[in-house]
């Protein structure tokens, strides 16, 4: 409605429902042939018929709802309406049915903030002029409902495709952020993924090359591991990809012990962690971390350990994680520290994933220098993840 079709199936239905209402049509076209009207008559009547229904035409199947051809939009209503009052006054209540496309033209193409009091108008019209052609009043009523209802309804229908559309585009845009928010998880868990697994790979194929040809078990023993954490990198991507890759922190502490010790950097690790949800023991006395929690938590410690080994030439890491109550909700903070020379630029892709992903988790990330040397990364989430209610639509 007030748009040009955009296929000509679209052009087909919308002359289709136009041709339907061109039936009230009948009874100006049965009195110009039998109303014994005069040849001059009838040839003017004919040609302002014709050019109220192009008129008309040109409303209701053109583009008219924009801000630039708002102008003749009113040009063209005023021509129909003064049409409409000139054929009813001079030939008669068989042309009074103008008036119900003056009025319906006027629910279809203008706002409503307009078209509310112009209905009306043309409604009024209607029965002013009625009052002097229709004697017998028979005709008169039935149209003043048609008139005023009809105008009306196609303020409805408008609305009502307005909305659809506005629904389509809002469907639309969901969809391309659903989309764009699989991408970015996907990104984030394979430059994680990748990044701590090519790292380890790299560090063992390093060790394996020094250490043959002399000492030959070792470097087999560094290949077996290079294997093992070959297929397990492997296993991961697929989980990645499949959206069920969720990390423990046991895992990744149990994992960052040997990334570590095979870059040569002496590690202090946390001995005790807080319970998983998903821990078969019910009875431990500090609230259990959610998955989600503990899986943020998890990620933002492989990054580190990452970046430990990859960017800063340290000589030892230390790890810690605590709780932290003052703030009334309980916070578990993983911090990890190493005495290396800090990092080299700016923040890169996988610090900005990970703050992501701490964000999405209700937590913070916090870097900066240690003292007096190195690099510290504080990851906070809350043990719970926050419910995010969403307010209910108007």
């Amino acid at each position: 409605m007030g748009r040009v079709p955009e296929t000509r199936r679209q052009a087909v239905v919308k002359l289709l429902w136009i041709a339907i209402w061109m039936l009230y049509l009948g009874a100006p076209v049965d009195d110009l042939v039998h109303g014994g009207h005069g040849t001059p008559v009838v040839v003017l009547a004919s040609l302002g018929l014709t050019g109220f229904v192009l008129a008309y035409l040109s409303l209701v199947f053109l583009r008219t709802n924009t801000e630039e051809q708002k102008r003749w939009v009113y040009w063209v209503l005023c021509a129909l309406a003064a049409l409409a009052a000139l054929t009813s006054a001079t030939l008669g209540k068989p042309w009074l049915v103008l008036f119900v496309y003056v009025s319906v033209a006027c629910g279809a193409v203008l706002p409503p903030a307009r078209s509310r009091w112009l209905i009306p108008a043309a409604t009024g019209a209607l029965a002013l002029i009625g009052s002097f052609v229709d004697t017998q009043r028979d005709l008169f009523p039935a149209l003043l409902i048609p008139c005023l209802l009809g105008g009306f309804a196609m303020v409805g229908i408008r609305q009502l495709v307005q909305t659809m559309r506005e629904l389509r585009e809002a469907r639309e845009t969901v969809a391309q952020l659903a989309a764009t928010e699989e991408r970015l998880r996907l990104a984030r868990d394979l430059h994680d993924l990748l990044g701590h697994s090519l790292s380890l790979i790299t560090l063992k194929s390093e060790l394996a090359g020094r250490m043959l040809p002399d000492r030959p078990v070792d470097a087999a023993q560094q290949v077996a591991d290079i294997e093992k954490v070959s297929r397990q990198a492997l296993v991961d991507v697929r989980e990645a990809v499949s959206g069920y890759r969720r990390p423990t922190l046991a895992t990744e502490l149990a994992g960052a012990r040997t990334a570590l010790a095979a870059a040569g950097i002496a590690a202090d690790l946390p001995v005790e962690l807080p319970p998983s949800a998903a821990a078969e023991d019910d009875t431990a006395t500090p609230p259990a971390l959610a998955p989600d929690t503990e899986g943020a938590l998890a990620w933002a410690l492989r990054e580190a350990i990452t970046n430990v080994i990859r960017h800063s030439g340290a000589t030892r890491c230390v790890i810690t994680l605590a709780e932290r109550s003052d703030d009334g909700a309980g916070t578990v903070v993983l911090t990890v520290t190493d005495n290396g020379r800090g990092p080299a630029g700016g923040p890169g892709n996988g610090l900005s994933g990970l703050e992501e992903r701490l964000l999405l988790a209700g937590g913070s990330l916090t870097t900066g220098p240690a003292a007096p040397t190195g690099f510290t990364l504080s990851a906070s989430v809350p043990r719970r993840t926050p419910v995010v209610t969403v307010p209910p639509l108007a």
